[in-house]
């Protein structure tokens, strides 16, 4: 099974990821997990940091050829902040002794994990937290992911997702009509969605609603604050059966929602049409079900792919919200750790609205979970040994 690890801080001078359980056989290359780390860092709305990051992970173990040996694969990928910045983590890497000349960050931010990190881990100063809770550590968790989406490709499974609201833009898109927008496009694959979806400043599939949506990032931005936003992800090519249903752990939409909520500032996760189909009856929510050249299929797919936690061999639709971002160039009340006096929060720079980049993220976190349900039911050590069984 596939699993992977990320460590490394914001400001540090690398991020470093070890993924492993990958079959041996599959090619893989560089400039692939880069197509996506590239896809990460554009979008309308972003901070300045991405103006001088230019992420691409260098593979230094697990790959031989061009192909995984069934190793763990290790990655690393260096930080242009780490020399860049005027933050004073490279200070306390660098330093031997406790740290006395580090002027602490002591002012937490609401909505971080400035405050929770402090009462977890009991610092004195809140960068620990702010470093390694950051999204920055997002982008080595795309180029994990990234291996396990070439996995999926290999047996024509498709990834691909869009922005569908960004704060109050979008909100009256009716579940329908977003049907009629992106199912036409899965005839040929999801990743349809997001070569289309690339194209919009704000990964939004309507040009209308693209337009509104950079409207409302410029007045934010002016005001100094920040926006949010509602996202979909389809999937394709996913065959009938994968997940079960025999315990809560093993239900697909279970893993699914833990891998989109335990990504940063995500707060939300429905499967299909999730809280809709609690606002409408029966008969206009579950797919009827027909046999047709030979095999099961539903009319209708408003249960997005997915009934009692396995595959319906429809394609997975995945929708989630995200938070707005807690650093605002406009400050709100928060408590100084030390003197635990009223104050006002600090800023660091950041995006004004970070969704057109975290769809990115969305389509990638979900792809080992997908591996894994694909290599429980058709599993082997290497590319070759699983293409039998697909035969069989």
């Amino acid at each position: 099974m596939i699993r992977y690890l990320t460590a490394g801080e914001s400001h540090g001078p690398k991020l470093t990821g070890i993924i492993e359980g990958v079959p041996a056989g599959l090619p893989i290359t560089e400039d692939e997990i880069a197509l996506h780390l590239a896809r990460r860092q554009k979008g309308y709305g972003r901070g300045g940091r991405m103006a001088f990051e230019k992420d691409k992970a260098t593979i230094s173990s697990g790959v031989r050829f061009g192909k995984t040996t069934g190793a763990p694969i290790a990655m690393q990928m260096p930080n242009r902040a780490h020399e860049k910045d005027d933050s004073n983590w490279p200070k306390v890497l660098a330093k031997e002794g406790n740290g006395d000349d580090v002027d602490p960050i002591t002012v937490p931010r609401p909505g971080h994990a400035d405050l929770t990190g402090v009462q977890k881990y009991r610092y004195d100063d809140i960068r620990p937290a702010i470093e390694r809770s950051s999204a920055r550590e997002t982008a080595m968790r795309v180029a994990c992911s990234s291996i396990a989406r070439k996995f999926l490709k290999h047996f024509g499974i498709e990834i691909g997702g869009h922005v569908t609201r960004i704060g109050k833009v979008g909100y009256e898109q009716p579940w329908e009509d977003v049907r009629d927008r992106v199912d036409p496009m899965l005839e040929d694959g999801a990743e349809t969605i997001f070569k289309t979806a690339d194209e919009s400043p704000v990964r939004c599939l309507d040009e209308d609603l693209t337009q509104q949506m950079r409207d409302l990032i410029i007045k934010r931005r002016k005001e100094g604050s920040s926006l949010g936003g509602h996202w979909e992800v389809v999937v394709t090519g996913l065959p009938a059966g994968l997940g079960s249903f025999v315990h809560w752990d093993r239900k697909l939409g279970g893993q699914l929602a833990q891998a989109i909520i335990g990504t940063q500032a995500m707060k939300g996760v429905q499967i299909g049409q999730g809280f809709e189909s609690g606002r409408r009856h029966g008969q206009v929510v579950h797919d009827e079900i027909i046999h047709e050249d030979g095999t099961f299929k539903r009319r209708t797919n408003r249960m997005g792919g997915l009934e009692g936690g396995v595959t319906t061999g429809m394609p997975l639709i995945i929708r989630g919200v995200m938070k707005p971002i807690p650093t605002m160039l406009t400050p709100i009340d928060t408590v100084d750790i030390h003197s635990k006096e009223k104050t006002d929060t600090r800023y660091e720079r950041s995006d004004v609205c970070a969704l057109p980049r975290a769809i990115v993220v969305a389509e990638s976190v979900i792809a080992p979970v997908l591996a894994n349900a694909f290599l429980e039911k058709f599993g082997g050590d290497s590319i070759e040994e699983i293409e039998e069984r697909l035969d069989q």
